[in-house]
């Protein structure tokens, strides 16, 4: 069997561990910098907005509320509020990114409940949840009807409830995978201490064997020339992993998401890829997120006009709603709503006011500058100086979209 070198062992680690760091940075915001406690769902004030960088990829389909919890030192209860006819859903995740559990409208229903949610190796009553790693991050999505419509969404929300212990220690902090190998490094390994790694991931961990990680690792014992082999398997990780979408196959100009996204198990690079582009998406049958890509390219850039026409059968055939949302790509691959002056970043079947054809179609017109009066109400505005790329979301789709069937129309420069 061949030996790892340094280089494709700090390789394998940044693959592996990238969801970690990701996931603790969030963590980081919340519960150390903002000083919020660990088991509380912190609620967000409204819909997102170009200023809201806390995870790559932010919906204006519905409002959020965030929640880690530490199960270190006993059990939690969840509690949704009842929904009434919106849709709504809680992910429930492990520090790797896979998902617990989806609760909410597809799941458990629009009545909402109490459920219970254990640790790794905690006694559990029958039906409990039992997480994979001790600290779960928790996501609560409400959807929004529309302006008129947030503070009632705001209100479910906000009915969202987690009893749990205290936070037993200050958890592990993340690290930006842009800065030096070091601190990122230190920081995977302290967090693979924090959540052991299952069992069925012990051939990777031991292609990463030359790095010594552990309790006593310190990565100031490498030499500066092996400290250059591991900034280049970094760097090789780091190719691979930016602006690959949603990391699953390409139907006419559309990439589909990964089918095992939200549940990677064993697939390191998906998860590693979802982690960069898609943070915390929900699996394919709760939501499908399916990324536009131009003829040449993977991005689009420049003025526009594009053009994007559904026939009036073409729509995304979805069980709750769909949207486009347009995002500014960063140079680290993470995409962020864009400022523009109508402050319009999504469209969707809740749009209001918007025009259809006389045969029922939908025409989506994306441009840098405003498009005229006739197409206005159907424009989404694309950013002055950056590539972007437009995502279609389709919440609770129907199978033709599971099953990666559907095929939506082309964004087409017009």
């Amino acid at each position: 069997m061949h030996a790892p070198t340094l280089r494709e062992a700090a390789r394998a680690a940044f693959i592996y561990a990238l969801p970690l760091t990701e996931i603790a940075r969030v963590r980081e915001t919340m519960l150390l910098r903002k000083a919020l406690p660990a088991g509380r769902f912190v609620a967000q004030r409204g819909l997102a907005t170009p200023r809201d960088r806390f995870v790559t990829t932010p919906n204006v389909d519905t409002v959020y509320a965030n929640v880690f919890i530490d199960l270190s030192h006993g059990p939690a209860t969840i509690t949704l509020p009842p929904l009434g006819k919106r849709y709504a859903s809680l992910s429930l995740m492990d520090m790797f990114s896979d998902n617990i559990a989806v609760l909410g409208t597809r799941t458990t229903g629009q009545d909402g409940g109490s459920f219970a949610l254990v640790g790794p190796t905690a006694a559990a009553p029958v039906g409990a949840i039992r997480a994979t790693t001790s600290w779960v991050w928790g996501l609560a999505r409400v959807v929004v009807y529309g302006p008129h419509d947030l503070d009632d969404a705001l209100q479910v929300v906000h009915g969202f409830d987690c009893q749990a212990a205290p936070m037993s220690r200050p958890p592990a902090p993340g690290a930006d995978r842009s800065g030096p190998w070091q601190d990122w490094l230190a920081a995977a390994n302290a967090l693979m201490l924090e959540s052991p790694a299952p069992a069925t991931d012990r051939r990777v961990l031991a292609s990463m064997a030359p790095l010594g990680l552990g309790p006593d690792f310190d990565p100031a014992r490498f030499s500066p020339a092996q400290g250059a082999d591991i900034a280049a398997g970094i760097a090789d990780a780091t190719a691979i992993t930016r602006g690959s979408g949603f990391a699953g196959n390409q139907v006419g100009q559309w990439i589909y998401p990964a089918a095992n996204t939200g549940n990677f198990q064993q697939d390191y690079l998906t998860r590693a890829r979802i982690a960069v582009s898609g943070l915390a998406a929900l699996p394919p049958r709760e939501a499908s997120y399916l990324a536009a890509v131009p003829e040449q390219g993977r991005l689009f850039h420049g003025p526009g006009p594009w053009r994007l026409r559904f026939a009036a059968d073409a729509l995304p055939p979805v069980d709750a709603f769909w949207s486009l949302t347009l995002y500014e790509a960063q140079h680290d691959g993470a995409l962020f709503l864009a400022d523009n002056p109508i402050d319009r970043y999504t469209l969707g079947d809740r749009t209001p006011g918007l025009i259809h054809d006389g045969d029922g179609g939908l025409e989506v017109w994306i441009s840098r500058s405003d498009p005229g009066a006739a197409r206005r109400p159907n424009w989404l505005p694309a950013p002055a100086d950056k590539p972007f790329t437009v995502i279609l979301r389709s919440y609770l789709p129907r199978d033709a979209i599971i099953a990666q069937n559907y095929v939506p129309p082309p964004i087409e420069a017009f």
